[in-house]
């Protein structure tokens, strides 16, 4: 059984390619938690008047149901249940539940991106994605949903516009601290055309007073580029690599 108890171990991939999504109900915090919840997200709000208490869900549990399937539980929450993290005593703390997006070039190398100083993750290196938000209204949180919003998670963060039928679900990963990320991968494109639509998102963004989400892209082939990007990277980053490194070559074999 893979639980988010799993806070402080290494990140893997978990090799499932079938999701189940069941919603569940939120922890119920006390009365110090929600006190320290609260004054923490006001801090980082002093710090950076850009983060918006906006709606998120949040992974409550993961278990296999099979040699591929997996049962995600997931909770409806605002992103001020993430300052929980920062509260050494909290108990109904959850970790994210997210997509990323595998965007190759045609002579494979992958797309990574450094979050700008805008973000929650100033100067880490990642994927284009990002924590999902609830459905609208009465419409399911499904796989065609979490298709939905990788494909506009990628236009957003890198101008890259595939529809969420191109996308193809690659595998899913789990963080140190439990969260849960849903990898999918998009059809490959030329250098020239990915980076050209790349800075015109980011010029457009700036042309509206806003910062980018991502402020650099790199491309590379292997693990062994990682140590080339300075600052911090996403626990996942590597064995994501790593896999689509193996897979690639195997590919190409």
């Amino acid at each position: 059984m893979i639980e988010e108890s799993a806070r402080g171990s290494r990140a893997e991939l978990l090799d499932v390619h079938r999701l189940r999504l069941v919603e569940t109900a939120a922890p119920r915090l006390t009365p110090e938690e929600r006190f320290a919840m609260n004054r923490v997200w006001d801090a980082k709000v002093r710090a950076n008047p850009s983060f918006f208490d906006g709606p998120v869900l949040v992974c409550a549990g993961a278990r296999r149901e099979g040699p591929d399937e997996l049962t995600v539980s997931w909770v409806r929450t605002t992103y001020r249940h993430f300052a929980l993290r920062r509260v050494p005593f909290a108990t109904s703390w959850l970790p994210s539940f997210f997509v990323s997006v595998l965007q190759p070039t045609d002579d494979g190398r992958l797309l990574v991106g450094r979050m700008s100083n805008s973000t929650a993750a100033p100067g880490r290196w990642q994927l284009p994605g990002g924590s999902l938000e609830p459905p609208e209204g009465d419409a399911p949180l499904d796989l065609a949903a979490l298709h939905r919003h990788a494909a506009r998670e990628l236009i957003e963060e890198t101008g890259i516009d595939a529809r969420p039928d191109d996308l193809t679900l690659w595998n899913v990963a789990r963080a140190g601290n439990g969260g849960i990320g849903v990898l999918f991968r998009a059809p490959s494109l030329p250098e020239a055309r990915l980076r050209e639509r790349f800075e015109a998102m980011a010029a457009a963004e700036r042309a509206q007073g806003r910062e980018p989400e991502l402020d650099d892209i790199v491309l590379i082939h292997s693990t062994a580029q990682l140590p080339l990007l300075a600052g911090p990277h996403a626990d996942y980053l590597e064995p994501i690599v790593r896999r689509y490194e193996t897979s690639h070559g195997a590919e190409r074999a």
